[in-house]
């Protein structure tokens, strides 16, 4: 298994050499290497066995790096970059040569963000290149929120995970771009629509599900647990499921008693922010518990709801 540590001195000279370290972000720790080196972008999509036709995402720390490698910034999205970094938000932006292809799947725009996490960020600052990072779980599973989370499943596959302790936010960045001056989110995350319509106004939602994405974490399946998800109304899937262990993800004042469930309640007092951060513990929770499905419903389609739906829809589907 990976050594598991807070040395910013080791995760660098991994990094250096070309190797994979696992680094802790606000929203879910990443599998990290050289942006710049093909090579060592190959080992993420080996090492996570993803399809080389789903981008990843560049992490830098501050916002003057991207002109090593990235152009034609819109002023919109400095705007955001300007108000929302570090933190959840991925700006995919016109990238220049030096980022290869594979880190963008042939597409000509990259997906940068700067990470809220001051051991990520500290450890970018004394590096001479950004990291690519997808997320640090086999492809289409769950995303790990713990040092812990990366072990269990890629702990064989890379050297060394710099533990940062459990994710503040939960769920992805949300993801904005631009086509032909329309500011539009390509992928709902931890930073919720509401907030970036109060600074750049009015933006358009395109959420792809396909196996052509324009951008990370826009297939139509993924973040999936390995037991079948069913979504609706939880009280009649839980009727339709009577004869079966059930594990049920809940929001809100829900109680239930049958003694065949079990509970995993993202937030008793509708806290959003609460649900996202719980989201994908409970799911990887109740994937390794003794239940034969989960069940869950979704969320009102306001804050953090639409994201934590989304990600619940494509882990059902």
């Amino acid at each position: 298994m990976a050594t598991i540590g807070t040395n910013i001195g080791q995760a660098k000279q991994l990094l250096k050499i070309g190797q994979l370290v696992a680094i802790p972000t606000e929203t879910v720790y990443g599998l990290a290497a050289n942006a710049f080196d093909i090579e060592a972008v190959t080992r993420i999509f080996d090492a996570k066995k993803r399809p080389t036709f789903d981008p990843l995402i560049v992490h830098t720390h501050s916002f003057e790096t991207l002109n090593e490698f990235a152009e034609n910034i819109h002023p919109k999205l400095i705007k955001l970059a300007q108000i929302f970094w570090p933190g959840p938000l991925t700006l995919l932006l016109s990238k220049k040569s030096i980022i290869p292809d594979l880190v963008t799947s042939g597409l000509d725009r990259v997906g940068v963000r700067i990470p809220n996490h001051p051991l990520t960020l500290e450890l970018l600052k004394q590096l001479p290149f950004p990291l690519a990072a997808p997320s640090a779980n086999p492809f289409g599973y769950i995303s790990p929120t713990s040092a812990k989370h990366v072990n269990d499943q890629l702990g064989s596959k890379i050297e060394y995970i710099l533990d940062g302790g459990s994710c503040q936010v939960g769920l992805e960045s949300t993801i904005v771009g631009e086509e032909h001056g329309e500011i539009i989110i390509y992928r709902l995350g931890g930073l919720a629509i509401e907030s970036i319509k109060e600074v750049i106004g009015d933006v358009s939602v395109q959420l792809n599900q396909s196996s052509n994405p324009k951008a990370p974490g826009q297939l139509k399946s993924h973040y999936a647990p390995k037991k079948p998800i069913f979504i609706g109304n939880i009280t009649e899937l839980i009727k339709r499921h009577a004869d079966k262990k059930i594990g049920a993800i809940t929001f809100g004042d829900r109680h239930f008693s049958q003694s065949n469930i079990v509970i995993k309640n993202l937030s008793p007092t509708y806290n959003y922010k609460e649900a996202a951060i719980n989201l994908f513990s409970f799911l990887r929770e109740l994937d390794d518990s003794n239940v034969d499905i989960i069940l869950c419903e979704l969320l009102p389609e306001v804050n953090l709801g639409l994201a934590i739906n989304d990600r619940l829809i494509r882990a059902a589907s």
